[in-house]
């Protein structure tokens, strides 16, 4: 035990008077969540439409000043189709809604008119926008209008609602998802450089020389950057609930636990790479593209896991942020669901064991 300690007690004392493992346990994250905050925002978006009336009927006009009155819309009138291909090809307007001649005379007799949505499809996630806004648009017209009367009503007439985030604000699952590729980057990045850097150092040599074991080794380096970065893990929360009013409806202490566990993987992979690369540079190379690039892809974060092929749904188990962005998200959302909780702990429990054995295995006490 005296060992044991000696040994985190030097981990503390080499995080103290290295600056680069506080910055990256509390100032890294903070810029990341400032980013996932202001800088990405999943939410619906204003777009640039152009408008082209071809019917002079004065109803039709009420449908021209709806798309005007639109928060999500800002309508710009324009006289033909030169005039929409060079605007387009401009970026100035992303979309036109064109409406043909004989609009309202169809309308009023009842039949299907046809409605001409011109988007810019080299931006895919502004297109759909263009084409869910004119639709919504224009039905909630046509529900107002005295040409409603002569359609058939439908038979159906849903009312949805939204359950545990109502305003439908992505920012409530994308910060508390940012934890979990936050925790990934420190856990590992951190770990990643200690073993390489005491080869660099040299001080490996005198660490071998002592009656230390591979054993004690190991849980001297996880030790320290574990309470690292759980102090980092509650810097991350007091952020997102306390700064940036993110709701939470699930319990600290399991939040606290399950991150713990998902902490204890992060770190066997970052400590896995030390131990095999001696190199400070080459070890936080591999670190970010083993740690940051799957947990951002293929965690289910940004993309689901559903929609994508089957080679890497199965490659997303064994990735611990797979498991991790599922609670954290329902913690902070729905709050603490037991099968959610249970099932991700086991994996990552799993997870991490065998990469602390991994560890411990690969760490070499002779040199070669």
């Amino acid at each position: 035990m005296k060992i044991l300690l000696a040994l985190i007690k030097k981990e503390f004392l080499q995080i103290i008077r290295d600056p680069s493992s506080i910055i990256i346990a509390f100032v890294l994250p903070l810029i990341s969540i400032l980013i996932y905050m202001y800088g990405i925002n999943l939410d619906s978006v204003k777009v640039t439409m152009g408008i082209k009336n071809d019917d002079n009927n004065p109803e039709i006009e009420t449908l021209v000043k709806s798309f005007g009155h639109s928060k999500y819309v800002k309508s710009i009138t324009v006289d033909n189709l030169q005039e929409i291909e060079n605007r387009i090809i401009r970026s100035k307007i992303k979309g036109a809604i064109i409406i043909p001649n004989d609009f309202s005379t169809k309308l009023s007799r009842g039949q299907s008119a046809d409605l001409l949505v011109v988007t810019d499809g080299s931006e895919v996630n502004t297109a759909n926008y263009v084409q869910s806004y004119a639709l919504q648009i224009t039905n909630g017209w046509l529900s107002q209008s005295k040409y409603k009367y002569g359609l058939a009503r439908p038979i159906v007439n849903p009312e949805i609602r939204f359950w545990y985030n109502p305003d439908l604000n992505s920012h409530y699952f994308i910060l508390p998802g940012s934890i979990a590729i936050t925790m990934t980057l420190i856990g590992i990045l951190l770990t990643s450089l200690v073993i390489a850097r005491e080869w660099e150092r040299g001080t490996m040599e005198a660490l071998l020389s002592t009656s230390a074991s591979a054993f004690q080794i190991v849980l001297g380096k996880y030790i320290p950057y574990f309470v690292l970065g759980m102090a980092s893990l509650i810097f991350n929360v007091f952020l997102c609930v306390a700064i940036f009013g993110i709701p939470f409806r699930g319990n600290y202490l399991v939040l606290l636990l399950v991150s713990s566990l998902f902490l204890f993987t992060s770190l066997g992979i970052g400590l896995l790479i030390s131990t095999k690369l001696k190199n400070q540079f080459f070890a936080s190379m591999v670190s970010l593209g083993i740690g940051f690039l799957p947990a951002l892809m293929l965690s289910g974060l940004m993309f689901s896991i559903n929609s994508m092929p089957k080679f890497f749904q199965y490659l997303t188990m064994i990735i611990p942020p797979r498991y991790y962005v599922a609670f954290i998200e329902s913690e902070f959302m729905a709050g603490t669901i037991p099968e959610i909780v249970v099932a991700n702990s086991i994996f990552l429990t799993i997870l991490g064991l065998i990469l602390f054995i991994a560890v411990y295995k690969n760490t070499k006490m002779r040199l070669d």
